[in-house]
């Protein structure tokens, strides 16, 4: 016989606030919303080449070099497409000639699979861990840039971000793909020379976009790439990317609305006291998440390691007695929205976002909605 999740009721008032806990897409503030509504006589609807969407990207590209506090000489470059396109974007204008790879969940997976199926590139070196833990790369000959993955969004794994040792950005570049943790958690530029992501996680706007913080080091790479004979799409060169966005503007047509958005979370971000505030909040959200786990016998943090966890994406196993997706499927009845597990994982978990613009109130919210559910369950 079937589960029939209405048969289950929760109290409105043990409910959260706002039921929006998707992984990515994630949470957008109405705030946000407000702002393209205002944007629609001016912004919406007009040329990426003048002024007023030139302007725009400027304020993003000036802001999240505040909110990262980038040294002098770092460029934000953006072009369209996501952290997917700029997987292939980094084949043809970062990599020189081989990469290694931290693998530990699928997204981590895929740029190095990107590596591996680019014909001008050496077979990528691939150091590997199990899933709900993160490898370490280290030194190696003919290596000239480094991959990393700072929070694996189908996982829950996250990792601090350290340069390998024994390499140096005169030989090597460290690459980190961000998407799920740009705005949520800290990093230090000085052990990275590539951060790239898409906005539709912390920064709670609509995908399509990719956003790269590049040290000198990586520009340095970029023109040195950009110069050289190798072929590569006019939609997938960083160097003409590079040019166009020191210019404020994208090779092709953006979604004006999405850097809207970006720029109101941005706002938001700064104007409560930047990536420390912002960081912090997910802290909280984690805090209360992984803490309520530990104290049931029924619910464990999938990440074992405290260290590892991710302060921005939480996953939680269930005890086999009790189906995540029956759970998640009473939330979904009563507005708890995207609480499933990632669907290749294959585990009998809750998967949680917990980027800043969730409240964490409404985390702590979630987990007394969850234990009245597996109570009515049981």
């Amino acid at each position: 016989m079937s589960f029939d999740p209405s048969s289950i009721s929760v109290p409105s008032d043990l409910l959260p606030a706002d039921g929006r806990f998707c992984c990515g897409p994630s949470k957008v503030r109405h705030e946000q919303v407000d702002a393209i509504v205002a944007a629609r006589d001016t912004l919406l609807g007009t040329s990426h080449r003048k002024p007023p969407v030139k302007n725009l990207v400027g304020a993003v590209r000036s802001k999240l070099s505040d909110l990262f506090a980038l040294p002098d000489g770092w460029e934000i470059v953006l072009g369209n497409g996501g952290s997917t396109v700029f997987w292939d974007v980094a084949t043809f204008g970062l990599v020189r000639e081989r990469s290694q790879h931290a693998v530990f969940g699928e997204f981590s997976s895929k740029f190095a699979e990107a590596c591996a199926s680019a014909p001008h590139l050496g077979t990528p070196s691939v150091v590997k861990s199990d899933v709900g833990t993160h490898p370490s790369l280290h030194a190696e000959d003919g290596i000239d840039a480094y991959a990393l993955t700072h929070n694996e969004t189908s996982t829950g794994v996250a990792m601090q971000l350290t340069r390998p040792a024994g390499t140096s950005a005169d030989s090597s570049l460290v690459l980190v793909d961000a998407t799920s943790a740009a705005g949520g958690l800290t990093w230090s530029p000085s052990e990275v020379d590539v951060y790239y992501f898409a906005p539709q996680k912390c920064f709670a706007a609509d995908g399509g976009l990719w956003l790269a913080a590049c040290s000198p080091a990586a520009i340095e790479r970029i023109n040195e790439i950009g110069g050289s004979e190798r072929w590569r799409p006019a939609s997938l060169d960083l160097a003409i990317a590079l040019d166009n966005s020191t210019k404020n503007q994208t090779y092709n047509t953006p979604a004006v609305a999405t850097l809207v958005m970006l720029d109101a979370q941005l706002d938001w971000m700064l104007g409560n006291g930047g990536l420390d505030w912002a960081a912090g909040r997910s802290a909280t959200s984690a805090a209360t998440l992984y803490g309520w786990a530990e104290a049931r016998d029924w619910a464990s943090p999938f990440v074992a390691n405290p260290d590892e966890r991710s302060n921005v994406v939480g996953t939680i196993d269930l005890d086999d007695s009790i189906d995540a997706n029956d759970v998640c499927a009473v939330l979904r009845q009563h507005g708890v929205l995207d609480t499933d597990a990632y669907r290749k994982l294959g585990r009998n978990q809750l998967r949680v976002g917990m980027f800043p613009a969730i409240e964490p109130s409404d985390i702590e919210a979630l987990t007394a909605t969850v234990d009245h559910v597996v109570a009515q369950m049981s």
